[in-house]
């Protein structure tokens, strides 16, 4: 799928899909989640979901390692950790070339750097290099979960993200774990602020467990 194509596809997502059947923020055991890539597209099929987007943690192993992108439903995807400005952030590439080799470059050479919180926070990376490299790499940067980032001013923020390419933004995800309560925004002030800057609006469900949660 080529960018454009891709973007299409994300603009005509609605509100309820993300609630019902799209979920773009899943992690799969090639990370810290608990199910394998084949697994969970197993599981998204049974639940008659249209899309999923496998998202690990600085890896791309779920689709290297596996054939999943022959799957309709599947999208390809990366959550990138990054640092700015004292705000620890995620960036997610969708849509991204998995054969792109500097993308494969630059993801996690060692499975303590998909996995562990305390190895990953040696390895940030700054988020203007990482909207570069999925950029580069025909895809679509999206910052995730961006109401659980602590900030002075997260709409300034977002301004300088954007100025180093940024589309869009996680705007709907009905976590039910630590991030359902640690928000330091609403998910309303996030769904304003992509519209008042026309972002691409997304949403998962952040999954790392042995079901799907969407």
């Amino acid at each position: 799928m080529i960018k454009e194509e891709l973007k299409k596809l994300l603009l005509s997502f609605k509100e309820e899909d993300f609630y019902k059947n799209v979920d773009l923020h899943i992690h799969s055991y090639e990370s810290d989640g608990k199910l394998s890539p084949v697994d969970i597209v197993k599981q998204a099929k049974e639940k008659n979901l249209k899309y999923i987007a496998i998202c690990d943690h600085n890896s791309i192993d779920a689709y290297l390692n596996t054939n999943i992108l022959a799957e309709p439903i599947v999208i390809p995807a990366v959550e990138f950790d990054c640092f700015y400005k004292g705000t620890l952030m995620h960036i997610i590439g969708y849509g991204i070339n998995i054969d792109d080799k500097h993308l494969r470059k630059n993801c996690a050479k060692t499975k303590a750097e998909k996995t562990f919180n305390i190895v990953r926070l040696f390895h940030l990376r700054h988020p203007k290099d990482v909207i570069k490299l999925i950029k580069n790499s025909g895809g679509i940067a999206v910052w995730a979960h961006p109401a659980c980032c602590w900030a002075f001013s997260l709409e300034k923020i977002v301004r300088e993200l954007i100025e180093f390419g940024l589309d869009g933004m996680e705007v709907y995800y009905p976590y039910n774990d630590l991030r359902g309560i640690l928000k330091f925004y609403s998910s309303e002030y996030i769904k304003q602020l992509a519209e008042k800057y026309n972002l691409i609006k997304t949403g998962g469900t952040d999954s790392h467990g042995e079901k799907l949660l969407c």
